[in-house]
């Protein structure tokens, strides 16, 4: 019987397997730049962290979470959060000189919490 070469660890979910699966097929494709750098997004049940990536020298450029200092007592909805921290993320991003990204929905389906994190980005003025 032959042993199945999967991404799978003891102690991992099939779902966290699978969006790691989906992420690594994501980023095959995509790359930052100074220019146009990646945004890339994490989402776990109760947080959404967003940061611009330089890939050429693996630095985060501008970040912004719901676990920010201005972000930590807003009230709503998980969703209407993810836009905030869209539209927090593009004014840092816009501060910072960045105009245009990438975007990388980490492994996540574009829907709810992502998609209204990419509205708020592009809400705030940031182009992808």
């Amino acid at each position: 019987m032959a042993k199945s070469t999967t991404l799978t660890r003891k102690g991992t979910s099939k779902r966290a397997t699978s969006r790691a699966r989906r992420h690594l097929r994501v980023r095959k494709k995509i790359s930052g730049t100074p220019e146009r750098p990646r945004l890339v997004v994490f989402r776990s049940s109760k947080h959404i962290v967003a940061q611009l990536v330089d890939d050429t020298r693996h630095h985060t450029m501008v970040a912004a979470s719901t676990v920010d200092h201005g972000m930590r007592g807003a009230e709503g909805t998980k969703t209407e959060k993810s836009r905030k921290v869209g539209e927090l993320l593009a004014e840092r991003a816009t501060a910072a000189g960045i105009s245009a990204a990438v975007f990388d929905r980490g492994g996540y389906r574009y829907h709810g919490r992502v998609a209204a994190l990419a509205d708020g980005a592009r809400s705030g003025g940031l182009e992808f």
